[in-house]
């Protein structure tokens, strides 16, 4: 593929923005359809990078395409298609910037929760487990170490931020937002797309330790898996052969940025530095890996 510049934001001028997230921009379509943009922007410590990393919309796009199609049979879906010559004609317009980046998606009432799922312990949820014993409601053994299997996913879930930080909440505090019958059914829906995912992913050469998911209500009420799935924005992905319990681990994901960030002790106020042209292309090289090691196809 020919190489393109990295789109860091879009202006689609005969489309009504709704939304620019972190990394995604969100259009209006119509009364029924969202086009969902993903960028070239990376977040790290709730904070945007003015660096890019090349590719990145593409891999994000990608990968929740393959999953989307890969776990449909556990729950609907808002995803119409990715393919730009099938979308309507204020979207092909702005094709070059677009192309390999979009999705078209059925709106939705969207709940205001991010469901998690843990697999293993590291993260917010070891920061947790360290100072209480537990995460998110959960009480844990005692003696867990960074990165430590558990012996049986666990589902954590949390306030949905468009900037600053969400807010780790037990279950009961999820039901007190969303009710009690839409908690459990997001719960169970939730661990079934991790074990599923995270066992396939295993034969591919990836741990997934943990991931999270956002869901709406289409217009028929219907619970809706929406936004990215499974993507190295949305999950840890740690290599097989080199996994060790007791420490961090390398991964596919954008932990690289945050290291590097770490590093120079950044005091993780905005606004973010910029990063070094070496992190920036390695963690490309890191988010194309994750795809074609999951999918065994090149992007």
């Amino acid at each position: 593929m020919t190489a393109v510049a990295p789109v860091v934001e879009t202006s689609l001028s005969n489309l009504k923005l709704l939304r620019r997230g972190k990394v995604r921009d969100v259009y209006e379509v119509d009364a029924d359809r969202l086009l969902i943009v993903a960028t070239d922007r990376i977040s790290a410590f709730d904070s945007v990078s003015p660096t890019p990393i090349e590719r990145k919309g593409e891999v994000l796009t990608a990968l929740s395409r393959f999953w989307i199609s890969k776990l449909g049979h556990i729950v609907p879906h808002h995803l119409l298609t990715t393919n730009l010559d099938e979308m309507p004609e204020p979207v092909r317009a702005h094709g070059d910037e677009l192309r390999g980046r979009s999705m078209l998606v059925k709106r939705t009432d969207v709940f205001p929760v991010e469901c998690v799922v843990r697999g293993y312990i590291t993260g917010s949820g070891l920061k947790d487990y360290q100072r209480t014993g537990e995460v998110c409601g959960h009480k844990l053994p005692a003696g867990l170490r960074d990165s430590e299997k558990l012996s049986q996913s666990i589902f954590t879930p949390a306030t949905k931020a468009e900037t600053g930080h969400d807010e780790n909440i037990s279950e009961q505090q999820m039901a007190e937002i969303v009710g009690e019958d839409a908690m459990k059914t997001l719960r169970d829906v939730s661990l079934r797309l991790y074990t599923e995912a995270s066992d396939y992913a295993r034969t591919r050469g990836i741990i997934i330790a943990d991931t999270k998911f956002e869901f709406g209500r289409d217009g028929n009420g219907e619970i809706t898996l929406i936004d990215e799935v499974l993507t190295p924005d949305s999950s840890r992905f740690w290599p097989v052969d080199s996994y060790e319990v007791g420490k961090s681990q390398p991964s596919f994901d954008k932990q690289y940025v945050r290291d590097y960030l770490e590093s120079i002790n950044w005091n993780k106020q905005p606004p973010c530095p910029e990063l070094p042209r070496e992190i920036a292309e390695a963690t490309t090289k890191r988010y194309l890996e994750a795809y074609e090691l999951i999918t065994g196809e090149s992007l």
